[in-house]
């Protein structure tokens, strides 16, 4: 029997077959978080000079890489203005996350105390609320939208990442949440300290620009958020 003839592709479903194929090979935005890790363990060693994407592995290993006990205290919220304290469990404190792509926080806010807008550049961030009631929300940058909502203890909230969000204790009693992360190493940048308080200082003529402002208005708030010299 002759064979049949196979007809060439067309040019533009050759692209389209590439591109699909490479689609479904790049990882989602769903699944984006820190790299997959290539050994059972790589515990940091956080005294190493060698910069690498995350920490060098160190040679001897015990327990206490793997443990930490510090989420069990409420932290002290008379520390900062805000009247609110985070507590960190990622790799700096537990150095046996290091490429695990994991880690947790405890957040701690005195009646009416704020954690003020920030953004978390590698990490999609998820609280579970032990105590007390929470405004939270979180802002789109797509149109700017507002997605808010108000919790109570038990409740979970998620914030996506890089997306500028808050908390802020609705109650009168002390609250508290813990915080999951999808990085060993989530960052934060706080909105205010970022534009207003950055090293070296962000010209005025940006700030009066940008807030619609008076220099006088920004001098102000630079004053009050500038880090204290010691």
């Amino acid at each position: 029997m002759a064979a049949i003839p196979s007809s060439p592709l067309h040019p533009l479903a050759i692209v389209v077959v590439v591109v699909a194929a490479m689609l479904i090979l790049l990882p989602s935005a769903s699944l984006a978080g820190d790299a997959d890790l290539l050994q059972d363990i790589c515990v940091a060693d956080l005294t190493s000079t060698v910069k690498v994407n995350g920490f060098a592995c160190k040679a001897t290993v015990t327990s206490d890489d793997f443990y930490f006990r510090g989420l069990a205290v409420a932290g002290n919220t008379s520390v900062t203005p805000y009247g609110s304290v985070v507590t960190a469990a990622n790799v700096v404190q537990v150095p046996g996350l290091n490429t695990l792509g994991v880690s947790l926080s405890r957040i701690d806010y005195t009646p009416g105390g704020v954690n003020p807008p920030h953004t978390h550049p590698r990490a999609t961030e998820m609280i579970f609320v032990l105590q007390g009631t929470l405004d939270v929300g979180f802002v789109t940058a797509a149109g700017n939208r507002l997605v808010a909502k108000t919790l109570a203890a038990g409740d979970v909230f998620v914030f996506p990442r890089g997306l500028v969000h808050f908390q802020r204790n609705a109650g009168d009693a002390p609250a508290a949440v813990v915080a999951a992360f999808n990085s060993q190493l989530p960052g934060t940048q706080s909105l205010a300290a970022a534009v207003f308080a950055a090293e070296p200082e962000v010209p005025d003529a940006v700030l009066t620009k940008a807030f619609q402002v008076g220099t006088k208005e920004v001098e102000k708030i630079k004053s009050r958020l500038a880090p204290k010299k010691s």
